[in-house]
């Protein structure tokens, strides 16, 4: 059995979990079973991080993925991320790298600091 603790709702769930037989038990909603069987057979994250700029003024921008991406995927997406110079002005929820590493999600400004401060 394995133990987890459901983030999806304020329950915060003790969850119980045969790795065999993906059996869930603690689970207050069907929600803390579905995350419980993903954590365990396909887990996935938001990955928030910072992309260099070409501004002097504002170095780097926050930036997250638009969706979740699976969890072993991370460290690829950050190399993606650290090859990446925003020279263009942009605003929050513009995309700086569309589809990144084909996963179906794009990495997009969580700031419109470098729109509103860039010179």
């Amino acid at each position: 059995m394995k133990e987890l603790i459901c983030i999806v709702c304020p329950n915060g769930c003790l969850l119980k979990i045969d790795e065999k037989t993906l059996k869930v038990e603690g689970n207050k909603c069907k929600k803390g079973e579905e995350f419980a069987i993903s954590e365990l057979t396909a887990p996935k994250r938001t990955l928030t991080t910072t992309v260099r700029t070409a501004f002097k003024d504002i170095p780097v921008l926050p930036v997250r993925v638009s969706g979740e991406i699976p969890k072993d995927k991370i460290f690829d997406v950050m190399k993606e991320i650290n090859k990446t110079v925003v020279d263009k002005t942009v605003k929050r929820g513009e995309t700086v790298i569309k589809n990144v590493l084909n996963l179906g999600v794009d990495v997009i400004a969580t700031s419109s600091k470098l729109f509103d401060g860039a010179k």
